[in-house]
């Protein structure tokens, strides 16, 4: 095997595929080969590379064969009942494994599968398939309660799609108790038959410590904490203040009125506003943005770790932050009252809120206000009712009144704008978790969006808008914001669903167009099934990600879109913060725009993968806590509106966000089917009937604290 690694593998190949091969274990290719053995792992490398292209396969006795045409590689993601889901990039849909299919695989093994022909679940579209191999192992630690026996110990995931206890033998308990969190690391997969074996790490504290509970949601979602001493000890944390060397060659801006308007407990203030408005009735707008590269430069010890969180986490006790607060709070945060670098993009409109020009400019500015969503929402509301309060307007002076009644004007035409294009504008609550000192939570409620949430977040779009478009009309390299169209028959499921209460999209060759899911949630808006309604069409569209392309942004309107404004927090914004300084600057030479092009992949990838992380934690969380919540509640009645129907039952929700389930095992009154055609349960004697978006009278009757589910039941 003298041939260059390429010309390997296409020997291996074509010896396995060729017509007189019989399935061999490894040592018999390598004794047919001569491989010697120094070089038999090579060879052994080759053949998994093989196995993972799906272009060869191995048998129940471990022998290499020709890949069966429909064998694929993909994705396990189990369930809590034994059968589970295959993922893959060549099929639409994924693919059923029946749990006697399953063959040992867990949740996130990389997996062969092969489908079976002919075989749909349900007589439906999902196809069913046998896990043929495992070729990775997804999850090499566990993090769960530990419970102890006599003579050995075991470890209940929380991760409840692994499936199956992890056995600890005493020596390798590290003293745990029953009740501990813990992370065990598998040292054993076992199989269908036997359970995985593992050994304690990580003894996290009790179950019923405060935090623990979420600790245990970060561990498992393999969340970075602390962060590594090489990025700390590379910040200059002595320096509070921009230095006057860092402010030459830059736009100065500390003249203009700038204010941030963020949440009351925000810390990381990396945007701020100006607005003016001339006598044509022309505004120019300035969104200035904390320059973050400034202080994280490339190929830092702080710039690989910010690339790897990818994202800032927030969870209901506290923050992951993407970059040491030292930064995030301190030198980088767009504070009232200091100095502060920034990347400004500057925009001219004219009275009908049309971009009629725009630039980019490294700036260095002064925020004159700390505003708050809340305040501003109240300052605009008083002044829209003539109640202007003499006290407010000697501590906010009159200008700031006149400049966010600006403001709201402006943000009024670009919204309208979008309207007008087909942007959908999903207005759905919020929770807002509120918790006592030992992580109790004492109160759940919607969080809504205000006129002054609303008028930053248009604000940021059109900024997002113009910086994007630019970079693609330039053919630079850049990380783009994308969102892909709808799956056509997610589209065909959601017309089916809204024609039971009257509604319809117009379907163009089963596509359909941002506008007439934007028409649908105007028809819908102030109605009962409003939110049920807006909810199912965002849960048909497809998951933002972050691309080298611009594809367009489905849910938006848009052809152009990037992430710009929020370089503390997201990885992207920063690294095209990066390239757009270069550019001013006339540094994007050849070499410089390879080198982009080279790693920019890697940054897309990597940021949508952090993202999709972070939003399962926080997610977690949120079912944890509201969990938690109402176990108080058991008991009591509540009015709520069914929000999903399946063949297992009905999720209700309240007033205050929280969904529960009234199981159909739990409706005694009668024999209940399921009609998928309607989503509604139709009960088979008394004809008595639950129906989407109906309002329904419960009582909480149960709350698993190991699943966080919470159970209902009709209240007569």
């Amino acid at each position: 095997m003298e041939k260059n690694e390429n010309n390997k593998k296409d020997t291996i190949l074509e010896f396995i595929l060729g017509s007189d091969y019989r399935p061999l274990k490894f040592k018999e290719i390598a004794g047919l080969f001569q491989v010697p053995k120094e070089e038999r792992e090579e060879l052994r490398l080759l053949l998994e590379e093989l196995l993972h292209e799906g272009k060869i396969e191995l048998d129940d006795k471990s022998r290499y064969r020709r890949a069966n045409a429909n064998t694929r590689t993909g994705v396990f993601s189990g369930t809590g009942k034994g059968f589970g889901f295959v993922v893959t990039e060549e099929e639409a849909g994924d693919i059923f494994i029946p749990e006697s299919e399953v063959n040992g695989a867990r949740d996130q093994d990389t997996v062969r599968v092969s489908i079976k022909e002919g075989q749909r679940v349900s007589g439906g579209k999902r196809r069913e398939g046998t896990i043929t191999a495992i070729l990775q192992r997804g999850l090499t630690e566990v993090v769960g309660t530990f419970n102890k026996a006599k003579e050995y110990g075991f470890v209940i995931p929380d991760n409840q799609k692994y499936g199956t206890d992890v056995y600890i033998a005493r020596e390798h308990t590290k003293g745990a108790v029953s009740g501990h969190k813990v992370i065990a690391k598998i040292t054993d997969f076992g199989n269908g038959k036997k359970n995985p074996e593992g050994r304690i790490v990580e003894i996290l504290g009790h179950r019923n410590d405060p935090g623990v509970d979420i600790l245990s949601i970060v561990k498992a979602n393999g969340l970075p904490e602390a962060f590594p001493p090489e990025v700390m000890n590379s910040i200059i944390l002595e320096q509070a203040d921009v230095k006057d060397s860092d402010c030459l060659n830059r736009t100065d801006l500390t003249e203009w009125l700038t204010v941030t308007i963020d949440g009351e407990d925000a810390k990381d203030l990396d945007d701020a506003v100006t607005l003016t408005k001339d006598a044509e009735g022309n505004y120019e707008l300035g969104v200035h943005i904390a320059d973050v590269s400034h202080y994280v430069t490339e190929g830092s010890a702080l710039d690989k770790e910010a690339l790897n969180r990818g994202t800032s986490v927030y969870l209901v006790d506290r923050v992951i932050p993407m970059l040491p607060h030292q930064l995030s709070n301190g030198i980088c945060s767009l504070n009232a009252g200091v100095k502060r670098l920034a990347l400004s993009c500057i925009m001219n409109f004219n009275s009908h809120g049309d971009v009629t020009g725009h630039r980019i400019v490294e700036s260095v500015l002064m925020v004159d206000r700390r505003m708050s969503y809340t305040k501003v929402n109240e300052l605009l509301e008083k002044s829209k009712a003539g109640e202007n309060d003499p006290e407010e307007l000697d501590t906010y002076g009159d200008i700031y009144q006149k400049q966010f009644i600006l403001m709201e004007e402006l943000a009024n035409l670009l919204r309208e704008k979008r309207k007008k294009r087909g942007s959908l504008d999903f207005d759905l609550p919020e929770s807002k978790i509120i918790l006592d000192e030992n992580g109790k939570p004492i109160k759940i409620q919607p969080y809504d969006r205000n006129a002054a949430t609303k008028l930053i977040e248009d604000f940021m779009l059109v900024a997002n808008e113009t910086i994007a478009e630019e970079y693609f009309w330039q053919e630079l390299p850049f990380v783009y914001r994308s969102h892909d169209v709808p799956d056509s028959e997610r589209m065909l499921k959601l017309n089916t669903f809204i024609n039971n209460f009257g509604y319809s999209i117009h379907l163009s060759s089963d596509d359909v167009h941002p506008k007439e899911l934007q028409k649908l949630l105007s028809k819908i808006e102030n109605t009962q099934e409003e939110a049920l309604i807006s909810r199912l069409t965002l849960r048909s569209m497809k998951q933002a990600k972050y691309t080298t392309t611009c594809d367009g942004h489905f849910g938006l309107a848009a052809k152009y879109y990037c992430h710009f404004t929020s370089p503390i927090r997201r990885y992207p914004d920063l690294q095209i913060h990066r390239i757009i300084k270069e550019n001013i600057h006339g540094k994007l030479s050849e070499k410089r725009i390879s080198h982009y092009e080279s790693i920019l992949p890697t940054v897309a990838s990597q940021a949508s993968r952090t993202e999709r992380r972070a939003d399962e934690a926080e997610r977690q969380v949120e079912k944890l806590k509201k969990a938690e919540y109402m176990k108080q509640f058991i008991g009591e009645v509540f009015d709520g509106v069914i929000s999903g129907v399946t063949g297992w039952g009905m999720y209700v929700e309240l007033p205050n966000t929280i969904e529960g389930m009234i199981r159909v095992s739990d409706l005694t009154d009668d024999y209940y089917i399921f009609d998928e055609a309607h989503y509604m349960m139709v009960g088979e004697h008394l004809k008595m009937s639950y129906k989407l978006g109906q309002p329904i009278k419960i009582r909480v009757s149960a709350v698993d604290s190991v699943l966080h589910t919470i159970d209902f039941m009709p209240e007569e």
